[in-house]
């Protein structure tokens, strides 16, 4: 069953860089930086682990048993924020939030605060290689991979059961979540997922090399540039400022290349796993948040004219989706881009507490 909701009703280098904890477990840290990111034209520099940078809650980290063979030498751990809900306030509920490929963790900060004054635990984590997680130095990356690493961390906290929201990249990490462990996942939230549409039936390969080489390249002004005429429709805000910064103030730390080398292999998983074949499996009840404005698709800058224009179209992508998905409640965002919590919190939050709120 699908319901459709319109807004109204409801009141080629930069893409790819711009695509409480009182009881810890015993393997767990918890770390409190010293600052947070500058709103200067000029961003701030950070290491690529953002040791320098204060997210806006406590972060532990997770040491995540993946990948570790016999010759490896660098163990991998997992940032994440473990937010409990406002005192006196909680329903006995978890939600997961996952981020996408050109952010962190941290762009959650107002849809926490709201969340945990609902009632809910929130569970934020850094996937590997992102925020302030192990960039390592080899790891054959797969959304199953990231989900199974996902699933280690609920565990470790004790969380049998939980909704699962993703973003951008993070949209595609959850449905694949959701389909490897659907006894977990009671509801589905999907904001401006990537990966409704293959783009590898139109766009020309770019190969894990080349992709690496443009990333090493980019700058602040091709990260702030994309991320305006990708995301925002050409009208800047102050307050994208923060997210702008974070992605390129790590370009002059001296590991940046690991970080680019990272960059390309997640770009290269995005582009050759697609979960857009699946969504007819998804079992549980699944929100779709859409802001209609967004263009956002991976290898744009490959293809030109009537195929260009045909990618990255979510005014079209998100009713195909909805009607792909069984249980599907689709909420479309007029004049909304691919950034519904930074750009439209007020309009985003609502739908999205409404749904959760559907389950008690």
């Amino acid at each position: 069953m699908t319901r459709f909701f319109s807004n109204n009703l409801m009141t080629t280098a930069a893409a790819f860089l711009s695509i409480s904890l009182a009881t810890l477990p015993a393997h767990a840290t918890t770390t409190e930086p010293a600052k947070t990111a500058s709103t200067a034209a000029t961003p701030p520099a950070y290491d690529i682990d953002l040791a320098n940078y204060q997210y806006p809650y406590p972060v532990s980290f997770f040491e995540l048993n993946s990948q570790q063979h016999a010759g490896s030498t660098q163990p991998l751990k997992m940032a994440y924020m473990d937010v409990p809900p406002a005192e006196g306030k909680s329903n006995g509920k978890n939600i997961v939030l996952m981020h996408g490929k050109n952010f962190n963790s941290a762009y959650w900060r107002d849809t926490i605060k709201v969340l945990t004054n609902s009632g809910y635990r929130v569970i934020a984590p850094d996937q590997i290689s992102f925020g302030k997680s192990t960039k390592p130095i080899a790891y054959q990356y797969s959304f199953q991979q990231l989900a199974n690493n996902t699933k280690q961390l609920l565990d470790s906290l004790g969380v049998e059961k939980a909704s699962i929201l993703g973003h951008s990249m993070g949209g595609m990490l959850a449905t694949r979540f959701s389909l490897m462990f659907s006894d977990v996942t009671q509801q589905l939230i999907l904001v401006n997922p990537i990966g409704l549409e293959d783009w590898k039936t139109k766009v020309p390969y770019a190969s894990v090399d080349a992709i690496y080489k443009s990333v090493l390249a980019s700058n602040y002004e091709q990260v702030k540039q994309y991320q305006l005429a990708s995301y925002y429709d050409n009208k800047w805000q102050p307050s994208y400022d923060e997210w702008v910064n974070l992605l390129a103030g790590i370009t002059s730390d001296k590991d940046y290349p690991l970080f680019a080398w990272n960059a390309a292999l997640t770009a290269d998983m995005i582009f050759t796993q697609p979960v857009v074949y699946e969504f007819g499996q998804v079992s549980m009840p699944t929100l779709l948040i859409i802001g209609t404005r967004d263009r956002s698709a991976l290898g744009k800058d490959r293809v030109s004219g009537e195929v260009k224009a045909s990618l990255g179209r979510y005014d079209q992508l998100g009713k195909q989706t909805a009607k792909a998905i069984p249980d599907a409640t689709l909420v479309e965002l007029d004049n909304v881009g691919h950034m519904p919590h930074i750009e439209a919190f007020d309009r985003f939050i609502k739908p999205l507490v409404s749904f959760l709120d559907e389950s008690k």
